[in-house]
């Protein structure tokens, strides 16, 4: 089964996604019923909605539209990992089978948030109701992710689009020396996304994406990669079928079963999903 291991949903209001650029192709609601012809076609199965706003609302929408539609197979929403209610939060939204993990935006926090006491508790409770964590963060945050995911050797983690690396300026270092840092954890994973917004919206190519592909396919191995569309995010940069298709070429010369893992196993076994399949995908 094939599974888009990043994407998002939202009725969209600029109050709610600040983040959202002003005249980008993001405005508008962006709901199951528009991406899957989009996945069809592609010949995905289903999806992993990952949250786009750190609401506990947010995240009980997310779990509705899952109830709704059968493409969403796994949601990654927020709470407030800081939180005294944390395990309350987390009780609740964990009763329902398709919450599978929780993700923060740590990306526009101090670089040193993943070291914070009360965010440390929260994340220790996470095991204690099956749940992973997405990293969401910039190169100069890796530093604080390695210490995070050395403090918690039982704790399953995903590293969200690479880290976000300089794509469009063409650097790897020192952000490919972390990455292999990182990767050197056996319970990480790298979610292979998010990179065509990294890079030139305008102008980029395979070629410009091969150079970080080498690296998180060297250091994680295909076993711990997981491909994501980061769909609506995407449009930014490219149409679905247009990023799809760059990370199918990449991993094209792979063996059937090392594509099998990387477009679907392994993000359900990451995320522990229920699958069934989309009888309308392609194939």
């Amino acid at each position: 089964m094939t599974i888009d291991a990043h994407q998002h949903f939202w009725r969209y209001d600029p109050v709610q996604y600040p983040w959202i650029p002003p005249g980008s192709p993001l405005h508008g609601d962006r709901l199951p019923e528009d991406l899957a012809p989009l996945l069809a076609a592609a010949g995905i199965d289903g999806t992993v909605a990952v949250q786009a706003r750190q609401s506990l609302d947010e995240s009980r929408w997310l779990l509705g539209l899952a109830d709704e539609s059968p493409l969403i197979k796994g949601v990654v929403g927020w709470v407030d990992l800081r939180s005294p209610d944390v395990d309350h939060d987390l009780a609740e939204l964990a009763a329902h089978p398709r919450f599978r993990g929780v993700r923060h935006v740590a990306q526009d926090e101090p670089d040193d948030f993943l070291r914070g006491a009360a965010f440390q508790r929260g994340l220790a409770r996470l095991a204690a109701h099956g749940l992973t964590y997405d990293l969401l963060i910039y190169p100069r945050q890796l530093a604080a992710a390695i210490d995070l995911v050395r403090a918690f050797p039982e704790q399953p983690f995903v590293l969200d689009h690479l880290a976000k690396p300089p794509i469009k300026a063409g650097a790897l270092s020192p952000w490919r020396e972390a990455i292999r840092e990182l990767a050197a954890f056996p319970h990480v994973h790298c979610k292979v996304s998010g990179m065509v917004t990294e890079a030139d919206h305008r102008a980029w190519q395979l070629s410009d994406l091969r150079p970080y592909l080498d690296v998180v396919h060297e250091a994680f191995g295909p076993a711990r990669l997981m491909y994501g569309s980061d769909w609506p995010v995407c449009l930014l940069a490219a149409d679905y079928a247009r990023q799809h298709a760059a990370t199918a070429a990449y991993f094209g010369g792979l063996s059937a079963e090392e594509r099998a893992g990387i477009f679907g196993a392994n993000a359900a076994r990451f995320y522990g999903l229920r699958l069934t399949r989309n009888p309308s995908a392609k194939r």
